[in-house]
């Protein structure tokens, strides 16, 4: 949002939610006084947004306050802000992140973008056959690795992801993972995948994952796929403690 204009105060409360006072304030809404007073308070207006300052002074507004979560360390940080960096990439097509309650740290149920990762995948000569045996090529794993870098550069440590993993299906609103307007509904898609979810939680570097897959020709299959669970961890981190 930039720096705050002259003869602006602002104050960030301990919620996360900017407060501001100025000459530029409203006085309040019209014939609406149980609004304004909500609103208003002290000649301090309660925006409602969560924001944080960044390093050069730059008003970052991150969500509304009611949908922002808390790590486990007090850091504050909005799941879709993430989600939305996620996808400015041309190969994400969905993100849900968790993190905040009983996830003491950020991660990502990431849905590659099938047209622009195909696309990708044949100009690299990398062979696949369904979504699902495309979102699990190394290779792609490693492409969307690089997007959540990308995303992560400019979060607060604590809300930057630390482990992702590839869906191996589309979400998809028929089966009520996504509202109309392709909203992710993250709390059942948490109860529905839960078992994903708690490996972005665990340690081990792999789920197995029943799916039905469709072929180009329409015939259907069951099938048992292997889901990899990628570390975010620094080079530092990887290594061996001497």
């Amino acid at each position: 949002m930039g720096v705050p204009i002259p003869e602006t105060e602002v104050e960030i409360s301990e919620d996360g939610e900017i407060l501001t006072k100025s000459p530029a304030v409203f006085i309040g809404y019209y014939k609406m006084p149980e609004e304004t007073e909500k609103t208003l308070k002290d000649g301090w207006v309660h925006s409602g947004d969560a924001v944080y300052f960044d390093e050069d002074g730059q008003l970052i507004v991150i969500d509304r306050v009611k949908d922002v979560m808390t790590l486990h360390d007090g850091t504050k940080f909005s799941p879709q802000f993430v989600e939305n960096k996620l996808k400015f990439s041309p190969y994400v097509g969905e993100a849900v992140v968790f993190g905040g309650g009983d996830w003491p740290f950020v991660t990502a149920m990431i849905n590659i973008n099938a047209g622009p990762v195909g696309s990708w995948a044949e100009n690299k000569h990398i062979g696949f056959t369904t979504f699902t045996d495309l979102s699990q090529k190394g290779e792609v794993y490693d492409l969307i690795r690089e997007d959540v870098v990308r995303a992560n550069e400019d979060l607060p440590p604590a809300a930057r992801m630390k482990r992702f993993i590839l869906l191996h299906k589309e979400l998809d609103s028929d089966d009520e993972e996504l509202t109309r307007t392709r909203k992710v509904r993250r709390g059942f898609i948490a109860e529905r995948y839960k078992e994903i979810v708690d490996a972005l939680y665990g340690e081990e570097e792999y789920i197995g994952v029943d799916t039905t897959i469709t072929y180009q020709d329409g015939r259907t299959a069951d099938i048992r796929t292997k889901l990899q669970v990628m570390s975010m961890k620094t080079e530092e981190e990887k290594a061996p403690t001497p």
